[in-house]
């Protein structure tokens, strides 16, 4: 890969797709903390007031839908909802494929907290011709399961005309990638120009048996939701305190629970409290490492950095150590679900393979670690 940048602030690099940086190798995300710290909060608060306010006196059987996992950030998101704004909330739950016992303890310890809740899932068998598709023309079999993760929520809101639509944190903030479409604002409803979900479903209209009515919960009519006066916003945009680590030392307190004795070099990651519902995260990450070179522990590792938990040569030294890593166990487990033999997935990786990688010796280097190496 031809110029290969790493963030001076943290140690995101480049390969990231939709990332910018400034003049200075700063990259989007860190940029969006130095503006945090300009940000009238108390300007915030009074506008997240009005929209409360308006949603309140609606007089809709629900004030507002909150799509949840369970995981730290919903369980902030719908505890911040209904204590701190007085909103009486219906959440709506997209349940992934294979998911964890610990993320249906968490689902279960949510709804205990006395909430409304409607949990949608697709049709399995759909869902899983969906990833198969994604696997082999995109190596991200994921990508199916972010349509109706985000869209059922706003078409419960269409449905039970219900005025407001509380997401958690804008990936084009959280992530750096704010020029792809979402952009900086509060504005919510557009989570379909989010990077993924703003290239349609018109590919999955192409696989043999799969219809349109199959695809029922994979997007919204985001002019319906402007005629009934609905509105969304990214909760993240109105709150100081939103950080991985400080939501989930929050949703801890409310009964959450995290991944316990992990062991980073099966996970390719050194963090607890992400993705907990499901187990071919790890899986999905390892992918994202071959295409890019780097995965979740880089993720994290730059949100650690930001919120000044650890510095920079700790940061490296877990990437090196457990960035793209993951358990043959899990890999094994997403094999059986999609219905194909490891040769084939090991075959349709490399075909993948990122330019951020070259081979010496028989073996893939990735430039990437390279130059975080020489900062050690």
């Amino acid at each position: 890969m031809e110029n290969l940048k790493i963030c001076s602030r943290c140690i995101q690099p480049n390969t990231r797709p939709g990332i910018f940086f400034n003049t200075e190798s700063i990259c989007g995300a860190c940029l969006w903390e130095d503006e945090k710290k300009k940000i009238d909060w108390s300007k915030r608060k009074k506008e997240l007031d009005t929209i409360v306010n308006d949603a309140k006196r609606a007089n809709a059987v629900f004030d507002c839908v909150i799509g949840v996992s369970g995981g730290k950030d919903s369980t902030k998101q719908a505890i911040t909802a209904r204590e701190e704004l007085g909103l009486n909330c219906l959440l709506v739950n997209y349940q992934p494929e294979n998911i964890t016992e610990l993320g249906r303890k968490n689902l279960d310890n949510l709804k205990s907290l006395g909430f409304n809740l409607i949990s949608i899932g697709p049709n399995p068998k759909i869902m899983m011709k969906l990833s198969k598709h994604d696997f082999f023309n995109h190596l991200n079999f994921v990508k199916a399961s972010e349509f109706p993760l985000y869209a059922s929520t706003y078409i419960i809101a269409e449905k039970f005309k219900i005025p407001l639509i509380i997401q958690g944190e804008n990936p084009g903030l959280t992530m750096g990638t704010s020029l792809t479409g979402v952009g900086t604002d509060s504005d919510a409803l557009k989570a379909y120009q989010l990077q993924t979900l703003s290239k349609g479903i018109d590919e999955y209209l192409n696989i043999d048996g799969i219809t349109e009515n199959d695809l029922y919960f994979f997007h919204y009519d985001v002019q319906k939701l402007l005629d009934h006066n609905v509105r969304g916003i990214w909760l993240q945009y109105y709150l100081k305190e939103w950080s991985s680590a400080g939501n989930s030392e929050f949703s801890k307190k409310y009964g959450f629970q995290d991944r316990q004795n992990i062991k980073p070099e099966e996970i390719g990651t050194y963090v607890s409290y992400n993705a907990c519902d499901s187990d071919f995260v790890h899986v999905n990450q390892m992918l994202k490492f071959v295409k890019f070179g780097f995965g979740q522990c880089m993720d994290h590792v730059c949100y650690d950095l930001r919120d000044n938990l650890i510095n920079r040569k700790t940061a490296i030294d877990l990437v090196l150590k457990y960035d793209g890593r993951c358990a043959e166990q899990f890999i094994d487990k997403f094999c059986n679900y999609i219905q194909i033999s490891k040769d084939e997935f090991c075959r349709t990786v490399e075909k993948f393979r990122g330019d951020i990688w070259y081979k010496k010796d028989g073996k893939w280097i990735n430039k990437l670690h390279q130059q975080l190496e020489k900062e050690l």
